[in-house]
């Protein structure tokens, strides 16, 4: 943690697990606070049109790498809620917490990649149904990992007389949801969430970051509670493209330094670096090493 703010990187998984765990363990080695992993299966494309991007599955390398790698925080960016049921995923969460010893952050969102669920006959509801699902999966999810014994009825997972166990390291181990919804998605997090994630530079993140304080004043709860986390794509030397949807920032020094000091001016907990835009093998690690070098001069 640099200056009250972690520094965390992002592999993607779209990439062999050897170099998931080299960037993995070099962050561990060079004073990084955290390692995420995305929680996909495929390139997102439209339906129909092949993907020739093998991707490896979120459970399993967030297990390995936590087995592997020491010291820093892991967890997934995020785990998709029609993919898994939630009794599931707690016991995952739970498994890994101790794999770890208490470094896991479960980190889940409501689901969303079309392409996806179109091959593998996964239902994608429509909106409202798709967030109504996920608030009782919440509910679900922190009542199985941190209450001895559950039984819910909602519309859409029942548990009767459920537990989980062994309970994790942590208590509470801590939820994140990625969220970028004003209206609901983010007063979802204001309810539920110890952590909040998602895309962005340091002006819309800001923005994002004061209707989440609206909604956290609107169900009583206290704004600090809720730790901001999020990320955009970074060039550490060299043009910026201009061609991406993704948001994205760099392509010197000075401009990398310049958007770490707007996150930092925001009040974020935790910048998140993707490393889709830094190379590959050595350069990606020196890479690493330039953003850290970067950010530890603040």
């Amino acid at each position: 943690m640099v200056a009250g703010m972690r520094l965390s990187i992002w592999p993607t998984a779209a990439q062999p697990y050897a170099d998931i765990l080299e960037v993995a363990a070099h962050a561990a080695a060079t004073g990084w606070d955290g390692v995420w992993i995305a929680d996909h299966f495929m390139a997102n494309k439209p339906v129909g049109e092949p993907v020739d991007l093998p991707v490896l599955e979120a459970g399993s390398l967030v297990a390995a790498l936590g087995a592997a790698v020491p010291r820093v925080r892991i967890g997934t960016l995020v785990y998709g809620n029609t993919y898994r049921h939630p009794a599931v995923v707690a016991n995952m969460a739970a498994t890994v917490d101790h794999i770890t010893g208490g470094r896991f952050v479960l980190g889940v969102g409501a689901g969303w990649q079309v392409n996806e669920h179109a091959q593998y006959g996964i239902g994608l509801p429509p909106v409202s149904e798709l967030l109504d699902r996920f608030v009782e999966a919440l509910q679900v999810l922190r009542g199985l990992l941190r209450t001895p014994v559950t039984t819910f009825h909602g519309e859409h997972y029942r548990l009767t007389d459920a537990t989980c166990d062994p309970k994790p390291v942590q208590d509470p181990l801590p939820i994140l949801i990625g969220a970028k919804g004003e209206k609901r998605m983010l007063k979802v997090v204001a309810e539920y969430a110890d952590e909040w994630n998602t895309w962005g530079l340091p002006e819309l993140i800001a923005h994002k970051s004061r209707v989440l304080d609206e909604h956290c004043a609107t169900v009583g709860r206290d704004p600090g509670a809720v730790k901001r986390t999020a990320q955009a794509l970074v060039v550490v030397d060299g043009p910026v493209p201009a061609d991406l949807t993704a948001p994205v920032y760099g392509g010197s020094r000075a401009a990398i330094a310049a958007a770490v000091e707007g996150y930092r001016e925001l009040g974020l907990d935790e910048l998140i670096i993707p490393d889709g835009l830094l190379g590959k093998g050595a350069a990606k690690l020196k890479a690493l090493d330039t953003i850290r070098s970067i950010v530890t001069t603040f």
